[in-house]
This record gives structure tokens, C-alpha cells and sequence, in this order.
């Protein structure tokens, strides 16, 4: 039995391929290869290594300059007050992007020709993730902005790497203001339907009335996506205040920020949510849509709307940046590749797996929080206590019947296997499904997941058995495939 300390919950790590992983930027080295970024460099008097002053602006700045030469090649700028982004954590951004893509969870589109195409929300000036995904993976970009100096600077960055430019396209979005792409159209998905707007809908589009901790404009993607495109994901670090005020707290650092980026009418979640709206529109038009989240409150809640809208699967992530929590939110209305439920699942109330082979950066933490994303896309309730390694997941009648039913048609019709007694009957379980999920090291990287039903004589146990199944089909193709690549 492993002691209390042991089993301590480990912070989240940087993302394994992201750069900085396992060497973080020696600041001295860059300090004498570049002379620009020498008079914001001096020695810590807590550490004694070479540091800057983090709530300097213009070191920040000519940090993200020379790491962005120095180790992508690439030429980058911005004027005083705009947005400066770390560039270890918009790498860990990118990264998930592209586990999402390899994942095949979501089929690819059928006219990419294995070339990835992304939508960046709210670009800025710096442009930093088409930069980053066009210089690390070779992806397409359109990055979309509403200010003057933020396309205008967006623009040069992109112009000031010559061999990047023809991937990355400019586009203001306050040309869809005047759009007509914006006028919903009849259209029907997952059981909800929009409707012709009518004269009074018409007027409230044309003019529109602010909502309390609603976010109307400027638009997003509505309108802005062309008719007839097709992209494999969006992303967004969207503006995570609701007042300069308060985007003014941390004085800790110093990364600038205009207004237009950093504050909106109901702060990200209402932000967040116009972007759940726009993609029921153009649900078809995107593998994945995505968007950084500031605070967990506001993350819980909008895995909640996801659900309500009819998502086909939501995955969550959290980002590490020094003492900087992120998050990452990710969902598809496209058919998964494969169904949450297989035939020919045997029934048990205790069912386990091992995680052999696992690199150093993967303990029992990351392992848990995957679980909990894992559920958490299908829909199920999950608590989690990180000081014993378990996750409490519940399924209600709802989500089991729909789970039952994407099962049958999986299966040309027959559940029988799915069940204990046999029976076929996709009516709403009289019980819902709940289990518990729990990690234990074994020895440095081997880790046991054991699953157990909360309820034996449950009618749900071969359901249970499948999603089981799948999480283990899902750990390994997240954690060893990446330890097997290095």
C-alpha cells in the first residue's frame, strides 16, 4: 500500500512534446547569443540562475522574440500594450490540437489530403499559434481579428517569415457584420431544430439587444467562416475578464493586453458560449472546435451547454504555465470513428488493466485526469478525489439509454449482450450506471486501473464492461504510444 506521500497528487506536467519538456529556456545562453534580450537578464537572489523581471512588458516581450527565433525560426514583433504570449504554454496548446487530430476519434475530412487546416479566434498581433503551428506541424491557418493594430501587426509577423506566409491567411471579421451567412438557416440536429427566423428574430439579428451575460459582438465565427470551407479544428484564447479591473490583479507579470483582448461583456463564458452557438451552425464544417478556458467553474459549466446542444464528444484538458492554471475545452458534432458500445462484451462488476512502459512525466495524476475527461465526453457526472486516486462516475437514465441506443445501431439492432438478463429493451434503465475508477503505481512506470460497479445487481453491468473496455483501449493509445515514440 503506497503511503500518503507517495500517493500525493502530482501537478500536471508541460506537454511531453512540447520543446521546453524537459529543458526549460536557459536564459543565460540566450542572454549571450543575443544582445537585445542581455540588459533584461540578472542573476535570482533566491536561486542564483539567471532570470528577468516578469513584470516588465518589454522583457517578456524580447523573450518571446528571441525563443521564438532562436528555437522555431521564426520573426516576430508587437508594439507596446498588445497581448505577449509565453510561448511554452501556447506550444502546450498546439500540442493537444494535434493528440486530438491523431487520435482519429473524429474522422478526418475527406477533402484534407492529410493537409490540417485551423481557425484561429482573435489572433492578436502576435499571430503566436498559426506562427507556432506553421513552423512546428506545417498546418494551414486563417487567423481572425476585429482591431486595426491587431490585423495590421498580424499581418507583419506573418509577411516577416516568408516561408511560413503562403499557410497563413489575415481575415477581418468585422466584414461578417454586414454577412448575410449570419441569418440562421432550417436546419436540424440531435433532436433540436432552428427554425426561419421570424420578423421579430429578423430584427433582433439586425439589431441586436445586450443580454445579461450574453456576448453578442463582434462576430466569431458565423459569417466570418466562408460558405463552402472546411477546417479541421478551431482555437481561441479568449478574453477572460469581464472588466480591465479585473484583468489588472495578478501583479506578478506583465504581458500587456489590450481591452478588446483580454475583456468582454460576460468574460469568457459568455464569450466561450457565442462560440458554442456559432458551431451548432457549422457543425459540419469543423472536425473539432476548441477554446482555452481561464477558470474551472466556467469549464464545468460549459461541458454542461456542450451536452445540452447535442455534442457528439467533449474532451478536457488542464495547461501548466509556472503557477498559471489553463484549461482546454474541446468538442465535435461529427460521428465518433467508433461507437461507445461494442457487442460481445463479457459482463463483470470488477474489471482491471495495466499500464506498462510509461514515461517518468506520467504518474497516477495524469492518468486519473484522462479518466475523468474520458467520461466526462460521454456525459457522465465524475467527482474525483486526487488524495486516493479514484473518480466517482455516474451516468444518468438519459445518457445510458442514448448510449444504449448508439450501441444498437452499432450492432445491427441487438443489445442483448450489453445487458445482463439479456434484454434487448432500449427504454430508459430503471437504474443509473455508477462506478468507480481508481489508479495505483505499482512500481515507477507500471500503473493498475481498476474499475469497479457501485450497484452489483445493476442490469447495467455489460455497458460498464464496454465503456471500461474503451477507457483502456483509449489510456493506451494516449500514455504508451507516446512513451513508445521516444
Amino acid at each position: 500500500m503506497l503511503s500518503k506521500k507517495r500517493r500525493r497528487a502530482e501537478p500536471p506536467a508541460i506537454h511531453p512534446r512540447n520543446r521546453y519538456s524537459e529543458k526549460p529556456p536557459n536564459f543565460g545562453l540566450l542572454a549571450s547569443l543575443y544582445p537585445s534580450f542581455r540588459p533584461f537578464v540578472f542573476s535570482s537572489s533566491r536561486s542564483g540562475r539567471p532570470t528577468i523581471d516578469w513584470t516588465d512588458f518589454n522583457a517578456t516581450r524580447e523573450l518571446t522574440r528571441v525563443l521564438l527565433l532562436h528555437d522555431y525560426g521564426v520573426h516576430w514583433w508587437i508594439p507596446d500594450g498588445q497581448l505577449c504570449p509565453t510561448v511554452p504554454n501556447r506550444s502546450n496548446y498546439i500540442h493537444w490540437i494535434e493528440d486530438l487530430l491523431s487520435s482519429e476519434l473524429i474522422p478526418a475530412r475527406n477533402d484534407s489530403d492529410g493537409k490540417v487546416r485551423g481557425f484561429d479566434i482573435g489572433t492578436g498581433a502576435n499571430c503566436i499559434y498559426p506562427l507556432l503551428g506553421a513552423s512546428l506541424l506545417g498546418w494551414s491557418f486563417v487567423g481572425s481579428d476585429v482591431t486595426d493594430v491587431a490585423l495590421e501587426w498580424a499581418r507583419k509577423n506573418v509577411e516577416s517569415n516568408p516561408h511560413l506566409s503562403e499557410l497563413i491567411e489575415i481575415r477581418n471579421a468585422n466584414h461578417a457584420l454586414c454577412s448575410s451567412d449570419k441569418k440562421p438557416t432550417s436546419e436540424k440536429f440531435d433532436g433540436v431544430v432552428a427554425v426561419e427566423p421570424t420578423a421579430a428574430v429578423e430584427e433582433e439579428l439586425l439589431h441586436p439587444k445586450p443580454k445579461e451575460g450574453h456576448f453578442c459582438e463582434p462576430p466569431i465565427l458565423v459569417g466570418v467562416v466562408k460558405n463552402g470551407e472546411n477546417f479541421d479544428f478551431c482555437m481561441c484564447n479568449p478574453p477572460f475578464f469581464e472588466s480591465i479591473e479585473e484583468a489588472g490583479l495578478n501583479p506578478k507579470t506583465s504581458c500587456g493586453g489590450t481591452a478588446e483582448e483580454m475583456v468582454c461583456p460576460g468574460g469568457e463564458r459568455a464569450f466561450i458560449t457565442h462560440i458554442i452557438e456559432d458551431s451548432v451552425s457549422l457543425k459540419h464544417s469543423f472536425r473539432w472546435f476548441t477554446s482555452m478556458v481561464g477558470r474551472k467553474a466556467n469549464l464545468k459549466f460549459l461541458v454542461s451547454k456542450l451536452h445540452k446542444v447535442g455534442v457528439s464528444i467533449v474532451k478536457t484538458t488542464e495547461f501548466v504555465q509556472g503557477h498559471t492554471a489553463r484549461w482546454g475545452l474541446a468538442w465535435s458534432f461529427l460521428p465518433p470513428s467508433k461507437k461507445f458500445i461494442v457487442a460481445n462484451i463479457p459482463t463483470k462488476n470488477h474489471l482491471s488493466f495495466m499500464l506498462e512502459g510509461l514515461q517518468r512525466q506520467f504518474g497516477a495524476f495524469q492518468i486519473l485526469k484522462s479518466v475523468e475527461s474520458f467520461f466526462q465526453s460521454i456525459g457522465a457526472f465524475c467527482k474525483s478525489d486526487f488524495t486516493s486516486f479514484c473518480v466517482n462516475i455516474m451516468l444518468s437514465n438519459e445518457r445510458t439509454a442514448i448510449i444504449l441506443k448508439d450501441g444498437s445501431d452499432n450492432v445491427g439492432g441487438s443489445v442483448a449482450s450489453l445487458t445482463s438478463n439479456g434484454s434487448s429493451n432500449l427504454q430508459c434503465p430503471s437504474n443509473e450506471l455508477s462506478f468507480r475508477v481508481s489508479v495505483f503505481e505499482q512500481i515507477p512506470g507500471t500503473l493498475l486501473v481498476k474499475g469497479s460497479m457501485l450497484h452489483k445487481e445493476s442490469p447495467l453491468s455489460g455497458v460498464f464492461s464496454s465503456l471500461f473496455w474503451q477507457l483502456e483501449e483509449a489510456l493506451k493509445r494516449e500514455f504508451l504510444s507516446k512513451s513508445h515514440a521516444h
